[in-house]
């Protein structure tokens, strides 16, 4: 299945630049590529696509309003990227708040971008990882409802210790080339390990183990260092 594509960003290099990224894409196709948010509303309307990357900043109508628009008015199946130059609090909290399926910063490499937008298409969250990281403690804090428990997590036994030190590592919201470093393995080693920390855990992307690691107090909650 090929997922359908719209782009919206004012910046007419840079959106011809990500639709080249994305038309190369066996799996994907762009439909349309817009310079407004407006543009993006009718777009979305017309192409009916699967996903919609919007910039922050446009004219006319801004990504954050585009995504409460389309949020409010398209079909619940549409999943929205937002990517940006910016990396302000404000904009993150927004976004999750706005219900889109990823933050993306436009300085991620083209294949992380494209990794990004295929976890959002299935309908997980995707924050660029140096987002993550940062606002680990108050991601975990807008995400998990209640109070950290100290009960065992669930599924915490199944790993094993590289596994166990992969998890503490993504859950301060390490990127795989930053585990690569701290613990000497290679970049597929580190995939296979985030792939069967999320699989033993019950986990569907890197933001949720963040959720994970704080509910059960795994890491303390001002501290996502300490590893």
């Amino acid at each position: 299945m090929t997922l359908r594509i719209v782009i919206a960003d004012d910046h007419a290099m840079f959106r011809s630049g990500l639709r080249a990224v994305l038309d190369a894409q066996p799996d994907m196709t762009c439909v349309a590529d817009v310079g407004d948010g407006y543009s993006a509303v009718e777009a979305t309307r017309t192409h009916n696509p699967d996903l919609v990357v919007l910039d922050v900043r446009m004219p006319k109508l801004d990504g954050l309003a585009t995504a409460r628009e389309l949020v409010a008015s398209a079909p619940r199946s549409l999943k929205i990227v937002l990517l940006t130059t910016f990396d302000a609090d404000d904009y993150v909290r927004e976004a999750l708040d706005s219900g889109v399926n990823g933050f993306i910063l436009k300085s991620l490499p083209p294949e992380e971008l494209v990794t990004a937008i295929r976890v959002a298409a299935r309908g997980d969250t995707y924050i660029d990882p140096s987002i993550t990281r940062r606002l680990a403690p108050r991601l975990a804090d807008a995400l998990v409802p209640t109070a950290p428990t100290r009960k065992p997590a669930p599924g915490i036994d199944r790993l094993t210790a590289r596994e166990h030190e992969v998890f503490l590592l993504m859950a301060a919201g390490y990127t795989n080339t930053e585990i690569c470093d701290q613990l000497y393995v290679g970049t597929q080693t580190v995939k296979t390990h985030v792939s069967r920390v999320l699989a033993k855990l019950g986990l569907r992307d890197r933001v949720h183990a963040v959720r994970f690691a704080h509910h059960h107090g795994l890491v303390e909650p001002h501290d996502t260092s300490g590893l």
